[in-house]
């Protein structure tokens, strides 16, 4: 094919006596070319890089599956899961399995700081008001081995927060998007009101403000200490003895303050479990009493089912004085007994009669909620086999019980969220038709130069076919004078194309409305297998298709051709 290659090169870098019809017309293939390769390039980086940030930040919210109790709506509104060594164990024996790590959810309200505001009134005096904006959010408890990596990429300001052992830790982690609707900024004490039976008000510090560009998730998310959600959620339960601040018919009443667990309770005050919710006493020894409690489903043929681990809480009683005096212990003015409280908590105090002085000291339980979890986010190594990773895990863990008899479903991001990951499917069409154009455009284009070019060398076509070359021979001639216009409008294509992905890269020139798009700015993220796969499948559909244009050369006849004019 030298001597093809050799006479093609030499009829476009010449100009010939057709250069006024041949030449715009191949100048117009050339950049038909480069702009499908430039709207090409364009179109892969940037629905990749849609894919693969948006993808990148759902998952870095939550992960690629979650194990929860079979049942739960969502990870979001699970049931309480006992926490299993054994099913973590199981768990990081997958291949796919990066780790999994504990985690819950507790919605709440975020108040924002008081803000004066200046009014025109009708009588065009000013006033002012005090505005307060209240937004709900839902708190995210995490662990002190939690991958914060996703929040320390995005984090804005401020610092993670690190939860000691034994401690509750009052800071949280917050986005942008929530500090300027709120008016918070690092440091500040920001108020949250969480809705239960009773309403709870607490005080939380700001550690650190993210910004992702998520804001559906952004506005939504907040990160607490995992051992506070589960306390709020009630979970497990919490036993403590309470004295109560009047007497009945002359007694101490002892009575059983249990929180937690679903409101059904028996007691144990050592002689069995039963109803009784308290007792009612006289001390004149020292003694000590021990409350088990526990929360249960009853059924009508009597058989129980223990739903939350027991506590158990103690109440210390010693005696000073004359034991078998009466208890009538001495009051304040509201008629309630008057109590002497020996330290800063309130469980340690001491009440007298005329005779005796009675020290008490209750002992709260240590509570459960710590046993229990909203569930595990799972992360995997390799993204490209999540599918089949969640199908194995759900063989191996969906409805079969743990050993703490509890049920498992797990559930997958793609199910969790699929409303944006069928958005982001949808893109790979969008894809297909764009590719598809822009090549059938760049085809049509070099088609019509090819033909033009063969209109225009008849005589020279004539004169090779009377030298005696085969049809073929002249074909390869002109069917690489056609790959020289692909292949300079490729090059041309691909500098433009990956100059315009990397300025965009670089400075984010092309920004976007981040409650529609899920992100603030065009992203684009190319590879270079995805850049030559492009011009390789591009080249050879071209030339492929330049072969029928070329079928017009068989039909030339030699002398006819040499008469042309």
């Amino acid at each position: 094919m030298a001597h093809e290659y050799f006479i093609a090169k030499k009829i476009f870098l010449k100009e010939t006596e057709g250069k006024k019809v041949s030449r715009p017309i191949v100048r117009i293939s050339i950049i038909s070319i480069a702009l499908a390769i430039v709207v090409n390039l364009l179109t892969i980086a940037v629905v990749v890089g849609f894919q693969e940030q948006v993808r990148e930040k759902v998952s870095g919210f939550s992960s690629h599956a979650f194990i929860t109790q079979a049942g739960s709506p969502s990870l979001f509104e699970s049931d309480p899961l006992l926490v299993n060594d054994t099913l973590l164990k199981k768990l990081h024996k997958i291949s796919n399995v990066k780790y999994a790590q504990m985690v819950a959810y507790k919605p709440l309200l975020l108040q924002s700081d008081k803000k004066e505001r200046n009014i025109r009134t009708k009588y065009n005096k000013d006033s002012s008001f005090v505005q307060q904006e209240i937004q709900g959010a839902l708190l995210k408890g995490v662990s002190n081995d939690y991958d914060w990596s996703f929040i320390k990429k995005n984090l804005v300001s401020g610092h993670i927060p690190m939860y000691k052992p034994n401690k509750i830790s009052d800071e949280i982690v917050l986005s942008q998007s929530l500090a300027n609707l709120l008016n918070f900024n690092q440091g500040d004490t920001v108020r949250a009101f969480f809705v239960k039976n009773n309403p709870v008000k607490k005080l939380y510090r700001v550690a650190g403000i993210f910004r992702t560009g998520l804001e559906e998730f952004d506005k939504k998310m907040v990160f607490g200490d995992l051992r506070e959600v589960q306390q709020l959620n009630d979970w497990g339960l919490q036993a403590n003895i309470d004295i109560l601040d009047t007497l009945n018919d002359g007694y101490l009443v002892v009575k059983a303050n249990v929180q937690g667990g679903n409101g059904y309770y028996q007691y144990d005050w050592g002689k069995g479990f039963g109803n009784n919710i308290g007792l009612k006493i006289c001390p004149t020894a020292d003694t000590t009493f021990r409350l088990i409690a526990k929360d249960y489903n009853g059924f009508m043929d009597g058989n129980d089912i223990l739903l939350s681990i027991p506590d158990t809480a103690y109440i210390s009683i010693k005696v000073k004085g004359i034991n078998f005096a009466p208890c009538s212990f001495i009051k304040d003015d509201e008629g309630n007994i008057l109590r002497k409280y020996l330290d800063d908590t309130g469980s340690h105090f001491t009440i007298k009669t005329a005779d005796k002085t009675v020290e008490i000291k209750t002992i709260q339980g240590k509570g459960s909620a710590e046993r229990y979890i909203g569930g595990y986010e799972v992360r995997f190594t390799d993204w490209s086999k999540m599918e089949a990773t969640v199908k194995e895990l759900k063989r191996e863990f969906t409805f079969i019980p743990t050993s703490n008899g509890q049920q498992l479903k797990v559930s997958g991001i793609k199910e969790s969220q699929q409303e944006i990951f069928m958005w982001l499917d949808f893109l790979d069409l969008n894809i297909l038709i764009i590719l598809t154009l822009m090549i059938v455009i760049g085809i049509v284009n070099v088609g019509a130069a090819l033909l033009v070019i063969i209109l225009v060398k008849t005589q020279f076509i004539g004169l090779m076919k009377a030298l005696g070359s085969v049809n073929w021979q002249v074909r390869k001639i002109f069917l690489t004078q056609a790959f020289f216009i692909i292949g300079k409008g490729m090059i041309w294509g691909n500098a433009i194309g990956l100059l315009l992905c990397w300025l965009q890269y670089k400075f984010e020139i092309l920004q976007l409305n981040s409650e529609v798009y899920y992100l603030s700015s065009v992203p684009i993220s190319i590879s270079v297998g995805q850049i030559v796969l492009l011009n390789v499948i591009t080249l050879i559909i071209c030339l492929t298709a330049m072969i029928l244009p070329s079928t017009l050369i068989t039909r030339i006849s030699p002398t006819n051709a040499i008469k042309f004019k």
